[in-house]
């Protein structure tokens, strides 16, 4: 080629043979065939990776989540009443429910005639509030209680008259003090009952119980009417106030 290029060459070359040329496309066209049918032809000569690659189909998708089960609602049961009045049925009931009809009273149990709930002794044809009425009468009086427990503090506001104890000479001379605490029932009259010792030195106790018994008091009323009342009283004995 190069040598056609040049001047001097220019006619010497001789010309290429055109069958020569379709000759060597038809070889080149056989073997370029020949390399693409051999892979198509003998299979297991291709990588098994690759092959399976190629053949294999891919997974399909997984199906979606199936859906919630719904919440079965539970109607409530039709009531039968409506607005204080039978409803009328709309389908006749396959079951029909027996009623029984309730046991009479035991016989002495009231009189014939009587309403239920009738006491013995009743009257024919009366009714049950006369003995709802007699029970309330007789639970409407409810007895006060006999006595009642009070704090020192407001017995002393009901105190009307206080004797001072007489120190015993002989705990003077000994030097003895201090208090004694007494348990007494206040009467309805507001006297001392049933008076004894809780506390206190056995050479204080006799003063102060002969000095107490003599104490007076106011009565305490409850729901108008005077009672008695339990409660504890406390007799201080000191040198210096003496």
């Amino acid at each position: 080629m190069f040598e056609d290029s040049l001047l001097e060459s220019a006619g010497k070359l001789k010309r290429t043979n055109p069958w020569f040329t379709a000759f060597s496309f038809l070889l080149q066209a056989f073997l370029v065939g020949v390399l693409i049918l051999i892979p198509l032809i003998y299979t297991e000569a291709l990588p098994t990776t690759a092959l399976s690659t190629f053949l294999v189909a891919p997974p399909p998708p997984p199906p979606p989540p199936p859906p919630a089960a719904a919440q079965m609602m539970k109607a409530p049961p039709a009531s039968e009443l409506d607005r204080g009045q039978l409803r009328t049925p709309t389908a006749i009931p396959k079951k029909i429910a027996i009623l029984h009809e309730e046991e009479m009273a035991p016989p002495g149990s009231g009189v014939v005639g009587g309403v239920f709930g009738g006491v013995p002794g009743g009257s024919s044809g009366g009714v049950l509030g006369g003995v709802l009425g007699n029970l309330a009468s007789t639970t409407a009086h409810v007895a006060p209680p006999r006595r009642i427990t009070v704090s020192q503090g407001v017995t002393q506001g009901m105190l009307i008259n206080k004797v001072q104890p007489n120190y015993p000479p002989l705990a003077k001379q000994a030097r003895v003090q201090g208090q004694v605490v007494l348990q007494a029932v206040i009467g309805k009259d507001g006297t001392i009952q049933n008076l004894h010792v809780v506390s206190g030195h056995p050479m204080l106790v006799q003063s102060a119980l002969d000095a107490v018994r003599q104490w007076r008091y106011r009565p305490y009323f409850l729901n108008g009417e005077p009672v008695e009342v339990d409660t504890q009283i406390t007799v201080n004995f000191s040198l210096t106030g003496s």
